[in-house]
């Protein structure tokens, strides 16, 4: 079947062909074993030609085990046969309580990839591929053979899905069919079914680092501004004696600051005005009552302006404010055990633009009115609601409460962020992880309790952003470098590998490869795993839907692997889209109730029918007048709008 060795150049031998064209064709990519005594060399064919078949050596069988990598040649007397079945199971292992079965080779028919648990699972792992190319299915299937595997119940498993388009929870919502033991939960920030549970963060496990990526702080002055009102957040949830004295003293040394400047007296009392328009208290609104000696004055009263440009009631004003501070006022309470939320955040900011002078200067108010704003769409947002500050509770209690569901150990943890954009989508993803993250690190039992994080649409929250620059540290970065002794693993899955952290890819092990084109992206990986082989790289080039090249650690040589669609699948199917051009359901209505519902979901009634009578909203198609979509989520007939 084989004839002689031709020659033998570095990896390379080059045998002489006498098959046929037929038969040449179906060994492509099969195994040759290069056999002289004990010794035997692995390789495989590459290329077959009319006169010659090239192969490429790949490692050795060694005492019933096989090695990767070269130590001895072969030689040219060596004999030259196909692998065989047990040869061949070295490579791809077999079905146990340590390996589970990945899916089918693509070379050989009716053999299995059973990679082993550990060498894939305990190190990060990364699995690319272009849009369609059958990632999402991919993963599904791999899940659902981990926690099918016949030879062991993967009970204590915690997998965390970052779900960017709430794909997965079609595929994992019933895998207590596969074990009643395995429990699914799916965490979202949009309610659709009754067993869906809203995102919950807790606001006292927040770190100024968190606030500062939700806020998208981007300057060292703002972590400055950020940490003091988390301070004040927690000390005036206290709602204590002191606190209420603490925010007096707050606001009476702003305003004695202001009183004491050199300022002209109009623009003494706008800031004055301005001050306790942002920050008040009984003590310290308009309306007070300051009591003088035989007649009393609201606060606003006593700024007014004499005849002479001063303060009608100067004297008076100062005395009454010099009364509430104390300097030596120091809040006794552990700060640890208060919680707060967004709403206090928000006051306790200003407060902290006013204790720490920040009125006076331009460039800070700056930075801090940016947070301001960003802090007030989260609030009035959908995001707000996500964040909660009703009671406090440790990292302990937060952990266990995300990996149960319902009085039962929840094997895998889906977080829907659909709806949310990029921006609120990766702090979230970035916070959850740091929590996470510190979790395992405080784990006395160190690796005991190990966490996967699958971040699906990886390239929207692991990116080379300037975390580093502004907090020291990019949580994916230190999770990639430290995480796998605390057993906290990634999972990468994305289509654009090159938008990644580099730091990120470097520190993972093994690489499932999908279909890939693009030029960029092929050559990202190139440079950025210096051991694949130009082979693995044509290889993904032109593979199918559903197969992938595996290489890494946990794989003896690089494979093609078919993975059998999930049962039940993903919600990441294509649009069928000449199923529906051929629809004979007119669609039209339920695009007007919907793209109506978008356009309007912020506006009153009136201003979305004046929209629409006047034809300043244009939507490309014909909306009828009968049925318009207001932010109260009710429909209008045409007799409302002709009332309105």
């Amino acid at each position: 079947m084989f004839g002689k060795i031709l020659y033998i150049s570095d990896n390379i031998a080059f045998i002489e062909n006498k098959m046929t064209e037929d038969v040449g064709a179906d060994l492509l990519n099969l195994h040759l074993v290069f056999e002289q005594g004990e010794h035997k060399v692995l390789s495989e064919i590459t290329e077959i030609k009319d006169d010659e078949i090239r192969v490429k050596f790949l490692g050795e069988f060694v005492d019933g085990h096989y090695r990767n990598g070269i130590l001895r040649k072969a030689s040219l007397s060596s004999t030259i046969r196909p692998i065989k079945p047990e040869e061949l199971i070295l490579l791809v292992g077999e079905q146990s309580k340590q390996n589970f079965v990945l899916g089918q080779s693509a070379t050989y028919k009716d053999a299995l990839i059973c990679p082993n648990i550990n060498d894939l699972l305990a190190s990060h792992f990364c699995i690319f591929g272009n849009s369609g190319a059958g990632k999402s299915c991919g993963v599904a299937r791999i899940v659902q053979n981990l926690l099918s595997n016949k030879f062991s119940l993967a009970y204590n498993a915690n997998l965390l899905f970052f779900d960017s388009f709430g794909e997965y929870k079609t595929a994992f919502n019933s895998i207590n069919t596969i074990n009643p033991y395995y429990s699914y939960k799916f965490i979202t920030s949009r309610i659709k079914d009754n067993d869906d549970q809203l995102i919950n963060i807790p606001m006292n496990l927040l770190k100024v680092d968190d606030l500062a990526v939700l806020l998208q702080a981007d300057k060292h002055s703002q972590l400055t501004i950020i940490d003091r009102a988390m301070q004040l957040a927690k000390i005036f949830s206290l709602d204590t004696t002191d606190s209420h004295r603490y925010k007096n003293n707050i606001i009476a040394s702003a305003l004695i600051t202001v009183l004491y400047s050199s300022q002209t007296t109009d623009k003494k009392k706008d800031e004055i005005f301005r001050i306790i328009n942002t920050c008040h208290t009984p003590e310290f609104n308009l309306d007070t009552d300051i009591p003088g000696v035989g007649y009393t004055r609201t606060f606003a009263e006593c700024f007014q302006i004499d005849s002479r440009g001063k303060f009608g009631e100067e004297v008076l004003i100062t005395e009454y404010i010099l009364k509430f501070i104390d300097e030596s006022l120091i809040i006794d309470a552990n700060l640890n055990t208060t919680t707060f939320t967004l709403n206090d955040f928000s006051k306790a900011l200003d407060f902290a633009l006013i204790s720490e002078g920040f009125q006076n200067n331009q460039n800070l108010l700056d930075d801090a009115q940016l947070l301001k704003v960003r802090l007030y769409s989260l609030i009035h947002g959908p995001v707000g609601k996500l964040f909660t500050g009703d009671k406090v509770i440790t990292p302990g209690e937060f952990i266990t409460s995300l990996v149960s569901n319902n009085n039962k150990k929840a094997q895998i943890i889906n977080i829907n962020l659909e709806g949310l954009d990029d921006a609120v989508s990766k702090s979230i993803v970035k916070i959850y992880s740091r929590l996470v993250f510190d979790f395992s690190k405080d784990n006395a039992n160190r690796a005991t309790i190990p966490f996967h994080l699958f971040l699906e649409e990886a390239h929207r929250y692991v990116q080379k952003d300037n975390d580093v620059f502004l907090l020291g540290y990019n949580i994916f970065d230190r999770i990639a470098k430290e995480g796998r002794k605390y057993g906290v693993l990634l999972g990468i899955i994305s289509q654009r590998p090159m938008e990644i952290s580099d730091t990120v890819i470097a520190q993972c092990s093994n690489f499932l490869i999908f279909k890939m084109t693009h030029p960029k992206d092929i050559k990202y990986i190139e440079e950025m795993l210096p051991n694949i082989s130009q082979d693995v790289i044509e290889k993904m080039k032109i593979l199918q839907p559903g197969t992938c090249v595996a290489f890494g650690s946990a794989f003896k040589i690089p494979m093609i692997v078919k993975l059998d669609m999930p049962n039940p699948r993903p919600y990441s199917s294509s649009c069928d889209v000449s199923t529906y051009w051929d629809s004979k359901t007119d669609i039209s209505e339920g695009i007007s109730k919907e793209m109506m519902g978008n356009q309007f979901g912020a506006m009153n009634t009136s201003v979305a029918v004046s929209q629409l009578e006047s034809g300043s909203v244009d939507m490309g198609i014909p909306i009828k007048k009968e049925e318009v979509v207001v932010s109260e989520n009710k429909f209008l007939s045409s007799d409302d709008i002709e009332t309105l």
